[in-house]
């Protein structure tokens, strides 16, 4: 049997985000009971495979992607709001973002548990 993902969870304060292997590993920060809430999805954005362990945590708890700043639901995988602009440019895309967050909530990341186990955040 493989040792399971691991990061330490001081590597992990809320807003952030880590590579771990195949995966962007974040925390969300504090839920309604006050601990830490923290997440695995694949590190590949749906728009242009960017690397979403670069990405950060907005403050609704979506992680967003470095290079056009999709959102993605990190409980579902899904994008919940497209991208805004493409290739090298940043900016409006009428149209071409509300096409590409469609494709984003069927081809969504794959999301992977990630629990606290004493000072390491592990993913199941």
């Amino acid at each position: 049997m493989t040792e399971p993902d691991r990061i330490p969870a001081a590597d992990l304060p809320p807003g952030t985000v880590r590579r771990v292997g195949d995966w962007a590993v974040g925390n969300r920060g504090p839920g309604p009971d006050g601990r830490d809430r923290y997440f695995a999805v694949s590190r590949l954005c749906r728009h242009q495979l960017a690397d979403l362990s670069q990405g950060t945590v907005d403050d609704d708890g979506c992680l967003v992607c470095p290079w056009h700043q999709s959102r993605y639901d990190v409980r579902t995988g899904e994008m919940v709001e497209g991208p805004r602009g493409f290739l090298g440019y940043h900016g409006p895309t009428p149209g071409y973002t509300e096409l590409v967050a469609a494709a984003g909530r069927i081809a969504r990341l794959r999301v992977r548990r990630a629990v606290r186990r004493g000072d390491d955040v592990v993913l199941e």
